[in-house]
């Protein structure tokens, strides 16, 4: 039995057969509709999430199984003091498969050892979203043609952003890949980011304050939202929240094929006036995570159409 905690539990091998089936799935997915009758999946959901949960749910009953599950800790029994150990070892009696998602660094690899079925980690704190990396990688292969040789500006909330830590882990494994961290000094990329993983792979990268410095240099560039639920005081998130923001004026700086990604929601950081432009990818970006998490749900399942 396998599970997911994070994007490094799949070498760039399976990545790489992850991705293509994802792919078929996206071109046949008549070929795919059935492949999960029978099987249930259960979202467990002790923080709010719209995309996560509902293409985790899109995801199954387009493979022709059935969901269920919670999508608050105030409608579980958690509400009561229950344990994640023990709430896992009950869903397992109930469904085949099942997603969290938990406020607490490190709860879904503690539910992985006591489940009797698959876990996918879909959010633990700040620190992976493993999922959603993968939605991003499929995506910019899709975009680009190639997840090797390219530079990739991430913008904004650097350190308490699971999905761009998440997204350093797993693009480092390819060649020639060079990032630049555009954030103001309060949310820069953490210490051990910087140091256990770029600087101990030699991966180049800057840190930069303006966004107009970066555009003209990047092939994809990775929005994020500054995340209010992060902060411990509404000041500091006051005073951070509209430190950038993405216009039509700006996105004249960069290349005519360099796509915007986020991995959305999006509050303001991103003018809606952008959406019309072609390389505003983020809405397709929602698209191939459901394609992605029917690939991985086949894949944990060792489910073959």
């Amino acid at each position: 039995m396998r599970h997911l905690m994070s994007p490094l539990d799949f070498s760039v091998e399976e990545l790489e057969k992850l991705m293509n089936l994802a792919g078929d799935i996206e071109a046949n997915p008549e070929k795919y509709a059935h492949v999960c009758a029978g099987k249930k999946l259960a979202t467990l959901f002790y923080e709010p999430s719209t995309r996560t949960r509902l293409s985790h749910e899109a995801a199954m009953l387009n493979l022709g199984g059935s969901v269920l599950g919670f999508s608050s800790a105030d409608s579980s029994s958690a509400a009561k003091g229950e344990s994640v150990a023990d709430t896992i070892r009950t869903i397992s009696c109930y469904a085949d498969i099942c997603a969290m998602r938990h406020p607490k660094e490190g709860a879904a690899l503690v539910a992985s050892t006591h489940s009797g079925i698959p876990v996918i980690n879909a959010g633990d704190g700040g620190h992976q979203h493993p999922t959603q990396t993968l939605t991003d990688m499929l995506t910019i292969r899709s975009l680009k043609g190639r997840l090797d040789n390219m530079t990739i500006g991430l913008c904004g909330d650097l350190k308490f952003g699971r999905t761009v830590h998440s997204l350093i882990h797993a693009l480092v494994r390819y060649p020639n890949v060079r990032f630049v961290l555009i954030s103001p000094e309060e949310l820069k990329i953490p210490s051990y980011i910087r140091t256990d993983v770029l600087d101990r792979q030699n991966i180049e990268y800057e840190e930069v304050v303006r966004l107009e410095d970066a555009l003209p240099k990047l092939d994809i560039l990775y929005m994020t939202r500054v995340q209010k639920e992060r902060f411990f005081n509404e000041e500091d998130y006051v005073r951070m929240k509209d430190f950038y923001i993405l216009d039509s004026k700006k996105m004249e700086l960069a290349s005519d094929d360099m796509y915007v990604l986020h991995p959305l929601p999006r509050v303001n950081e991103i003018a809606v006036e952008v959406d019309k432009d072609p390389r505003a990818a983020y809405f397709k970006q929602a698209q191939y995570g459901v394609y992605i998490r029917m690939a991985l749900i086949m894949t944990l399942l060792n489910i073959e159409a």
